[in-house]
Parts: structure tokens; C-alpha cells; sequence
């Protein structure tokens, strides 16, 4: 048995009213722990990436992803890209604009420090030496790429992302259990992951890594320097 999409939007409208009226510390403490979640799986893409080659490399990375959100919608966490769905409350007049920005504004910055915990961590923990140094090669290379794009391809590429985001978080109010939720939101999440799309939490882990992989001579050795690794600063 599952929710009906009516019984879906009920749900989340009232989810939605609740997210708008957590305290900020709450939105601020909950905001880092989804940034973590959603850093550790990137980190867990990112080996997959390095251990496997062409296409197959792809296919396992977009498995891996999931877990990200299955960890952010199961322990309960505030994610920025699952919360832009408060807009549903706010639109029923349920719950208030300033509240519904104000949940956006201190979750993304929660979400941030989070990722860069995770990202400093990853990278000081000498992780990037597994298969001799291709991890942290990975992480600069991906980084690279992802600050090399144009600002069009990045912004339509994260509208995209987050079309199958809020999809897979819409799907897994569907379910009544968490087995229900998982497969829910696997697939929407799979798929962003194998069409290239950029999701900006993620990015909030990756180009960061990158930069500090960067410092690492051995890793910048193990890394495609192309022309696109000049794009690899703060500014970009």
C-alpha cells in the first residue's frame, strides 16, 4: 500500500508548515548533517569513479548517489534541494513566504558547512592515496570540470538536477515504510546522476575537495591536468 498524490501533496503541505517554523538553530544543526550526507555519498561516487573505467564507471557512481538522500529523508535532516518544495505550502497558503526563505537561506548555509566538513576530512585523511593516488586525482579532476562550465550549462543543468530531486523526494512521501522510501527515491536520483546533471549541494563537496586535493602534489600528479584545471579557484 502507498500514499495517493493527493494524500502526497496533504503530507508534505503540513511537512512543508513545519520546516517553515523550525528554530534556526534546528535549521542551521539539521542543514549540516544532510550537507554531510549528501558530501558522504559524493565521496563514495568519487571512488567508484576512480576504480572503474568508461562507461561502467557511470553506471556504478549513479548507484552509490542515492544513498545521499535516503540518509537525508530517513535520519531526518534539512536539505536545501528537497526544502525548495516548501514553495507547495507557501502556494496553498498554509505557511509563509519569509518562513519558506528563511528555511532555504539557513539550511543552504548549514548544508555548506556540512559538505566542507566532510570535504576536509576526506582529503586530510589521506583518502585520495587509494589506488594509488586515482581518488585524489578524481576529486581534482571532477572539480575541474564542474568550475569549467559555463554559468548556462551550469544553471540548466541544476534546474534539471533538481526536477528529479524534488521528484524523488515528492515519490518517496508515497511510501509507508522505509523500504518503500528507498526504492521511491532511488531511481529520479539514479537518473540525474547518469544524465551528468549538477546538483549544487554536491557541488558544495566536490569542487571544495578539489581545491584542497589540489595542494597535494601527489594528487595534482594523478590528475588529467587539461586546460579546464586553471578553473579550479575559490572565485569559480
Amino acid at each position: 500500500m502507498f500514499n495517493s498524490p493527493k494524500e502526497i501533496a496533504q503530507n508534505y503541505i503540513a511537512t512543508g508548515v513545519a520546516k517553515t517554523k523550525l528554530p534556526v538553530s534546528k535549521m542551521l544543526i539539521l542543514g549540516i548533517l544532510a550537507g554531510m550526507f549528501i558530501a558522504l555519498a559524493s565521496a563514495g561516487q568519487t571512488f567508484a569513479s576512480a576504480s572503474l573505467t568508461g562507461s561502467m564507471s557511470r553506471y556504478i557512481s549513479a548507484f552509490i548517489f542515492p544513498v545521499g538522500l535516503a540518509m537525508v529523508l530517513i535520519a531526518g535532516s534539512e536539505l536545501f534541494t528537497g526544502n525548495n518544495l516548501i514553495v507547495i505550502s507557501v502556494l496553498e497558503k498554509e505557511a509563509k513566504l519569509t518562513g519558506m526563505l528563511k528555511n532555504w537561506f539557513f539550511v543552504y548555509i548549514g548544508n555548506f558547512i556540512g559538505s566542507i566538513i566532510i570535504a576536509l576530512l576526506v582529503v586530510y585523511s589521506d583518502s585520495g592515496s587509494f589506488f594509488g593516488n586515482e581518488v585524489g586525482g578524481t576529486i581534482i579532476n571532477t572539480a575541474a570540470y564542474k568550475t569549467s562550465l559555463s554559468f548556462q550549462d551550469a544553471l540548466l543543468r541544476g534546474i534539471l538536477c533538481n526536477i528529479l530531486v524534488c521528484i524523488a523526494v515528492w515519490m518517496s512521501f508515497a511510501a509507508k515504510d522505509i523500504a518503500g522510501k528507498f526504492l521511491a527515491l532511488f531511481m529520479p536520483i539514479w537518473l540525474f546522476v547518469m544524465l551528468a546533471f549538477e546538483h549544487s549541494i554536491a557541488n558544495m563537496y566536490y569542487i571544495p575537495a578539489g581545491l584542497f586535493a589540489s595542494r597535494n602534489p601527489a594528487y595534482l600528479a594523478a590528475a588529467d591536468l587539461t586546460g579546464n584545471f586553471r578553473t579550479l579557484t575559490w572565485g569559480t
